[in-house]
């Protein structure tokens, strides 16, 4: 593959937080060459501006001659015309320690594609070339990428190849004193990098990671996985939790507290290692939907500004129903863990007011300005394509099986979207995973879907859960299982008070003219404590408190008519009847 640009990439001073770039150029535009930098990352929907991060531009030719450049837009620049082979150096400023960025200083270098390499317009469909520089003052480092290798050192630093622009943003690189460990998933090789201080028992992640991954790539049905190696990048930090699908690894972000230590017992899966494998699973699933099963719109993305789908309800939605059923079908959590993952989630929706405001079609074609961009009044104006997307995907499933006797489900569903989209690489109109759902049954789903993709209505998660053998209950969130007294806000305590960073809509405390911001001083003349919450429910509902708070600078006081708390906890458990809870196992297990 001969290349029609070559980026060369190095970090001469690490701890400060620059990436070097060189580009070369061998048949620049003669009338002009134009460059540009995308303004998003797939997978993660908002415009970031990356090319902010860009301190300066120079070009010249291989002879030494300057040439101009031209900024014509926020991420394009303009060389001058020449006809002849020129080279384009820029500096990226690499200080947002996130799996959507460039991140770079004395302990480790991790860049996504997009933040770094300067596209050659007109040249985007061909091949291309990129050489990481060993750092001189970084002896102990190591590359860890799934780029293609052309000839790299023992430490995988030096030259690597893309068949294409768009290949070469979708394989993020991690670069520092990583720990690893590697295992094989249907002859197909797979390994963990672990960046950042920690203790974790890798041994032990590369044994769940091997079922959770043997469980996905059967899920899918074909011998072999669409990609030849898979690498899991892991940035271990004290806070953190996050992660974006590529086509043959993942970057992801986490608490180091996350990771399963050698000191725990093997059969005991804590709450944060369950979620950490939870992630794995997600993104791993995208590698099938999301990367390869995709909407019309993201074949060819438009990397300069915002790419609208109704659809995001169906790729990560369906893949946050699928992450944690996938846990259980590989035996790494039980039947009765997965349903309680999954009232959590129910829960989760249940607290969203947003849901009776915004649809999840809607949801997902505003994500670039509402979901990405969230403020205090997000949660009374917003739903979850993630939340309530996971749900529809059990609906959807629960109901196909209910209509067919369990022999047609959404795996069903999921593997023809494999057969038919995802190996074909056409993309997905609005309506066709409802086409295709609706040739498997003879009933009419039209009002289904209205209920679930097109209004604000609740779902039918309980008659749908309850015919599969799950016994559901709606509970109010206290130890008396009882309405109690509510402000109707949520906050922490800061310095002076209790401060508000939502109010609900239609609560006690918007009535009052409470709002996100406040600070809460004293709550009927008593000072407000951590213990806010379980001091107001104390009083009786419809009862009149005088609250102080702080606004800004300014003393204020409000009088507060106290409401009722409502019924926002789900649990789901096993039903007793021995052929119901067969049931239930057989959708859960599959």
């Amino acid at each position: 593959m001969r290349a029609a640009c070559h980026y060369t990439v190095s970090a001469s001073h690490p701890g400060n937080h620059f990436f070097q770039l060189t580009l070369h150029i061998c048949q620049p535009n003669p009338s002009g060459q134009t460059l540009w930098l995308p303004n998003w990352i797939l997978g993660s929907y908002m415009i970031r501006d990356f090319a902010r991060h860009i301190v300066s531009v120079s070009a010249k030719t291989t002879q030494g001659l300057l040439l101009s450049v031209k900024k014509i837009a926020k991420n394009q620049w303009e060389v001058s015309p020449y006809d002849g082979e020129i080279v384009i150096s820029y500096d990226i400023y690499a200080w947002d320690l996130s799996v959507r960025g460039a991140h770079l200083d004395q302990t480790h270098g991790y860049f996504n594609g997009p933040c770094l390499f300067l596209a050659v317009e007109g040249q985007e469909h061909l091949p291309c070339t990129v050489d990481i520089q060993h750092p001189s003052a970084s002896e102990a480092w190591r590359v860890a990428t799934t780029l293609e290798a052309v000839k790299t050192d023992q430490s995988g630093f030096g030259c690597y190849q893309a068949s294409d622009y768009l290949t070469l943003l979708d394989h993020p690189v991690e670069m520092g004193q990583f720990t690893e460990v590697s295992f094989q998933s249907h002859q197909t090789p797979h390994k963990v990098v672990v960046t950042g201080q920690h203790r974790a028992d890798l041994s032990r992640l590369a044994r769940d990671l091997t079922k959770i991954c043997d469980t996905a790539i059967n899920f899918w049905g074909d011998d072999l996985p669409p990609f030849s190696q898979y690498l899991f990048q892991v940035m271990a930090v004290g806070t953190g939790y996050g992660g974006l699908e590529h086509r043959s690894s993942t970057s992801l972000l986490c608490s180091r507290d996350d990771l399963p230590l050698t000191t725990e017992p093997e059969h005991k899966l804590g709450e944060k290692y369950k979620a950490f494998l939870g992630l794995c699973s997600h993104e791993y699933f995208h590698s099938w939907l999301v990367k390869r099963i995709q909407p019309k719109v993201l074949i060819n993305p438009d990397l300069h500004q915002e790419s609208f789908t109704e659809l995001l309800w169906v790729f990560e939605g369906f893949t946050s129903y699928y992450d944690d059923l996938l846990l259980v079908r590989a035996g790494v959590i039980s039947a009765p863990e997965f349903l309680e993952l999954l009232a959590q989630t129910i829960t989760r929706h249940l607290r969203s007011l947003g849901r009776f405001k915004q649809t999840v079609t809607e949801s997902s074609f505003d994500a670039w300005t509402k979901y990405y961009k969230q403020d205090e009044n997000t949660p009374n104006s917003v739903v979850s394509y993630y939340v309530k997307g996971s749900l529809i995907a059990l609906c959807i499933d629960l109901k196909l099986r209910q209509l067919t006797d369990n022999k047609i489900s959404l795996d069903t569903v999921m593997r023809q979207l494999w057969q038919q989209y995802g190996k074909t690489g056409r993309g997905l109109d609005n309506d066709t995973v409802q086409t295709i759902c609706q040739s498997f049954v003879v009933e009419d789903l039209t009002a289904f879907w209205q209920q679930c993709l097109y209004s604000t209505d609740e779902l039918p998660l309980t008659a749908l859960l309850e015919a599969q053998g799950v016994v559901v209950n709606y509970k109010y969130d206290n130890p008396k299982n009882q309405p109690l007294a509510t402000l109707g806000i949520r906050g922490q305590m800061a310095e002076g008070g209790y401060q508000v960073q939502t109010v609900w809509r239609g609560s006690a405390a918007e009535m009052a003219g409470i709002s996100a911001g406040d600070v809460l001083l004293a709550v009927d003349g008593l000072k407000v404590s951590a213990q806010l919450e379980k001091t107001v429910a104390s009083y009786a509902i419809g009862d009149n408190l005088r609250v102080h708070l702080f606004r800004r600078d300014e003393l204020m006081q409000c009088q507060v008519i106290l409401q009722a708390s409502i019924q926002d906890s789900c649990t789901l458990l096993l039903s007793p009847d021995a052929q119901r809870r067969l049931v239930s196992e057989r959708w859960i297990l599959g």
